[in-house]
């Protein structure tokens, strides 16, 4: 069995309810569902299924049968301009509705207004004028209106209840009675085609603000879509061809030249330029390029021609990668988001019989019918929770977008939440506080038997040269800028941890840390105060033993990442704890924590020990954020309650981790928590006015303000119309707030 997952964009969606609809119907009805989230604001459904079981044209058939529309993805790269045009025709469809619906609502408001005023002759009492009111009226009913009636029936034949419920059963009660007003007179003397009409309209105007608002939410992924060009040229038996980037294969010679983007992840095989790679570094300046180097997709040529082989093209491409990974954070849902959710399931059914309760009480109290049923309408119509369906998701897209923007690549909406809660930053030294390129600086030689530092060097470099630690590259490395070559090695095995060994001539060398040696109980005591002292001033120091002798010592030293210290004293300003985690002893790691003013250090870690490390953190009650680069932080990545991986790491590092840092500075730790902490600031505040909005106005519209006569009329009375107008500026309010995060 094979399991996939897509993102796949759905159309149709009026409510947090509707987003809920097609999860239900997917997990209980369709076979092969692993798991399916759908984000109401983003518009879109994160499904992992078996394709054994099933097919996207399954899934698909699924979601039409609720009710909705599922927007296929195109495999050749064509999805996301289907999902634009796919939003551009509903903002347009969204936009005629409103236009119909605000020019007849208008008149209608206007003469029905004048007529209730007395300002318009006694001819509007006539019964035509009644009939011309139902010809304004029914437009709009029937046609802005269609979507909130075929949304009903839909989520009611789905035994369900969603705002469209709501809105169709609220208006076509002012509508309907109005009409049997006309046909039966003595139900009453008065018709409300205005009220039905401008509480579609409203109601439209508000949902068109929010279709477009909303597609500024996604402006991040839309920017790194249009890095990408859609064309490229392909060089074919010595001549150019331009053709769609879709057609570019992996192996395929392209031509890029100066001022265009790059339009695959490749390596250059001829010409010298210098390109832009602002995109995923961050860093302003052009990087050199020539033949060898490899360049990324996206990034922008600037000056010379480049020849270069497609190595990973379509979906592989890093672009790609990060552009997947930012819809699936704003595609999943964020653990706050499960109080909304459930609260709105419940809210349609639970204002219904609010609604229901508040008609019968005031016709029965009142005695008149009219006054029980503007209630009964004005209560439908405010108590819809779209703003409560909003809240959470246009946040998450806002932050996660952000992100994007920043190289901050949060994998999904849980870690976004979670990284706003740490309390401790456990930073791996090497790679991550410093640039994890150490050099060497010292050579000593010891044994009489070598002629000079050279061949201590040589020695050394000859054992690890198979060597894949920084420390053994460092000195493989030092050894070739010198131009020396390697002598043959056999039996070549590493100690994790510890050091190298190999037998070079016949003789056994090993090359590695003080402490395996004395585990080795080799003494060590003639060259302690060498060894302190190197370790004093931060180096590294390993030992050569050739033969069973003392043959030198090899000092190592990185150096600190130009951003570290500024990166470290944001997280103290943050309030937040920083602790250094190193395999080095605790003098080498004290010089490099001194320099960046971290006083926590756990020194003398092996790379199996780290997630040990973390864990007692944890155990301590402390939310912990793990940063590392290398393969070995992977299990501390793992089990942190974030792990971020500084982007130029390994694969596997940036696999484990829930955060991608992919400019590569420590910096952004203290940026992705603070992006963090406002973001759930603004679902906090979004969720609080929907709650309060929904809380208080309810009972204002079921007419709680009645008895008291010293509050304005307008709230005694609440008209249909005015919740109708709160209703929609709750919901845009929500969005509007969100979008403020683009602009912290």
């Amino acid at each position: 069995m094979s399991q996939q997952k897509k993102t796949i964009p759905v159309r149709g969606m009026t409510c947090a309810n509707c987003a809920m609809n097609i999860e239900r119907t997917l997990n209980k009805k369709v076979p092969g569902i692993i798991s399916a989230s759908v984000n109401f604001a983003s518009e879109q459904l994160s499904v992992e299924y078996e394709s054994s079981e099933t097919s996207l044209d399954e899934i698909a058939k699924a979601i039409q049968k609720a009710g909705f529309e599922a927007v296929l993805p195109d495999e050749s790269g064509g999805n996301e301009d289907a999902e634009q045009l796919a939003r551009a025709a509903e903002i347009k469809n969204q936009t005629v509705k409103f236009a119909v619906g605000a020019v007849f609502a208008g008149i209608l408001f206007v003469l029905s207004m004048s007529r209730d005023f007395k300002l318009i002759g006694q001819w509007s009492h006539d019964p035509w004028v009644n009939w011309f009111f139902l010809f304004l009226a029914t437009p709009v009913q029937f046609y802005t209106g269609w979507d909130y009636y075929a949304g009903a029936f839909k989520n009611l034949r789905n035994k369900t209840a969603n705002m469209d419920v709501l809105v169709a059963l609220g208006s076509s009660v002012a509508y309907f009675y109005s009409v049997g007003v006309m046909i039966f007179p003595f139900l009453g003397d008065h018709v409300y085609f205005e009220t039905a009409a401008v509480i579609i309209t409203l109601i439209k105007l508000g949902k068109m603000l929010e279709s477009r608002t909303k597609g500024k939410t996604g402006a991040a992924i839309r920017k790194l879509m249009d890095l990408t060009p859609k064309m490229a040229v392909v060089i074919k038996n010595d001549e150019e061809k331009e053709v769609p980037l879709a057609e570019v294969a992996e192996g395929d010679i392209l031509l890029v030249r100066p001022g265009q983007s790059i339009p695959v992840d490749g390596e250059i095989i001829k010409g010298i330029s210098s390109v832009d790679e602002s995109m995923l570094s961050g860093e302003p300046l052009p990087v050199d390029k020539e033949p060898g180097d490899t360049v990324t997709g996206g990034t922008i040529n600037q000056q010379g021609v480049l020849t270069l082989q497609a190595r990973k093209v379509g979906k592989d491409t890093a672009l790609a990668r990060i552009i997947q990974m930012v819809q699936e954070a704003q595609g999943s849902k964020a653990p706050i988001q499960a109080l909304a959710d459930k609260t709105a399931s419940i809210f349609v059914p639970v204002v219904m019989v609010i609604a229901l309760i508040t008609f019968a009480l005031w016709w029965i109290i009142g005695g008149e019918f009219v006054p029980a049923m503007i209630r009964l309408v004005a209560v439908l119509v405010i108590a819809c929770p779209c703003a409560l369906g909003l809240a959470t998701p246009t946040a998450i897209m806002a932050g996660t977008g952000k992100g994007a923007e920043q190289g901050i690549l949060f994998k999904n909406s849980e870690a976004l939440e979670n990284t706003s809660k740490i309390q401790t930053v456990v930073l791996d030294k090497t790679g991550t506080i410093t640039q994890g390129k150490p050099v060497v600086t010292d050579l000593i030689k010891i044994s009489s038997n070598l002629k000079n530092e050279t061949e201590l060097l040589k020695t050394a470099a000859s054992v690890e040269q198979g060597s894949e630690h920084p420390l053994g590259k460092a000195i493989a490395a030092h050894a070739q800028s010198q131009g020396l070559s390697f002598w043959n090695c056999d039996n070549f095995k590493a100690s994790g941890g510890f050091g190298v060994q190999a037998v070079i001539h016949g003789k056994e060398v090993f090359v590695g840390k003080p402490g395996w040696f004395d585990k080795m109980e080799f003494s060590l005591k003639s060259v302690e105060s060498e060894i302190l002292r190197l370790q004093n001033q931060g180096k590294t120091v390993m030992i050569v033993v050739n033969d069973n002798e003392l043959a030198g010592l090899i000092a190592v030293a990185d150096t600190l990442h130009p951003d570290s210290v500024k990166a470290v004293d944001k997280l103290h300003r943050q309030h937040l704890e920083v602790v250094m985690l190193t395999g080095d002893n605790l003098r080498t790691a004290r010089n490099i924590a001194d320099q960046v003013h971290i006083k926590h250090i756990v020194s003398d870690v092996q790379p199996d020990e780290k997630s040990d490390k973390v864990k007692e953190l944890q155990n301590q009650g402390k939310k912990v954020c793990m940063v590392g680069d290398g393969i070995n932080d992977a299990p501390a990545l793992a089990i942190a309650d974030v792990g971020m991986a500084i982007g130029t790491g390994t694969d596997i590092a940036i696999e484990t981790a829930d955060v991608i840092l992919s400019r590569g500075s420590l910096k952004g730790v203290s940026h992705a928590i603070d992006l963090s902490r406002s973001t759930m600031l603004t679902i906090r505040q979004n969720l609080f006015w929907a709650f309060f909005y929904n809380v208080m106005l309810i009972p204002v519209a079921a007419g709680i303000l009645f008895p008291f006569e010293s509050i304005p009329g307008f709230l005694r009375n609440l008209h249909p119309i005015t919740a109708a107008l709160a209703m929609s500026l709750s919901s845009f309010t929500v969005v509007t707030n969100s979008l403020r995060l683009y602009r912290s």
